[in-house]
């Protein structure tokens, strides 16, 4: 019975494993559309949510059925419950790659106000991000999942120089204003993917600790 169970909590890492893949490749690809103002890709990125929100449900499935016909002892029960919470993370990062791919399409016949190289980084930092707090699941990594929060000041900052770049714009030219407001909703939307990758080495931490936001739960 435990040897089967095993099997199947590996089976779902790995389904976890391919879910960080597809929110991985949607940021990559929304930020190369950005880029580019290629609205094809755009609009890849956004008929790619489908993919994740499937994804989501099949190891919601999974978890469900682990919780129903398995006997998890406390530790178990944490490790299940644990990929239930980062799933609804995960699914909400996809969505955030939608809500930028929308504001890539209306930007895409526009001439951009500035070259933002601060975009590409918060990009890689929060892939970055949600890689690694995955892997601080898959792996039991407390170090890794403590990392990976530490690691959402770059991405705040990251998004306080974006914020202060375009101030500035939009201070010595108020017509930038209606521009400058949409590649800043796009900044944020970076810098909430990082706050979901947060949340969910949060849920890591307790899953190994049986502590939520140092308080603890069993």
């Amino acid at each position: 019975m435990r040897g089967r169970f095993d099997e199947q909590l590996e089976e779902l890492n790995n389904s976890l494993i391919e879910m960080g893949a597809l929110i991985e490749r949607a940021i990559a690809r929304v930020t190369k559309a950005i880029e580019n103002q290629d609205v094809e890709e755009a609009k890849a990125v956004m008929d790619s949510d489908d993919e994740i929100d499937d994804k989501e449900k099949d190891i919601e499935s999974r978890c469900l059925k682990l919780l129903i016909s398995q006997q998890p002892v406390a530790r178990d029960l944490a490790q299940v419950s644990t990929a239930l919470k980062m799933i609804t993370d995960m699914e909400r990062i996809g969505d955030q790659a939608s809500d930028i791919s929308e504001l890539c399409i209306y930007l895409s016949n526009q001439i951009y106000i500035k070259t933002f190289d601060h975009i590409p980084k918060m990009a890689a930092a929060t892939t970055k991000m949600v890689k690694e707090s995955i892997e601080a699941f898959v792996k039991k990594d407390l170090d890794l999942a403590r990392a990976v929060i530490a690691y959402d000041d770059v991405v705040d900052e990251l998004f306080i120089s974006v914020r202060k770049v375009l101030v500035e714009i939009v201070h010595e030219n108020p017509e930038n204003g209606e521009q400058a407001f949409d590649i800043l909703q796009i900044a944020k939307y970076y810098e909430r993917i990082g706050d979901h990758a947060v949340n969910i080495a949060e849920w890591v931490i307790f899953s190994i600790t049986g502590k939520h936001k140092n308080k603890q739960v069993f």
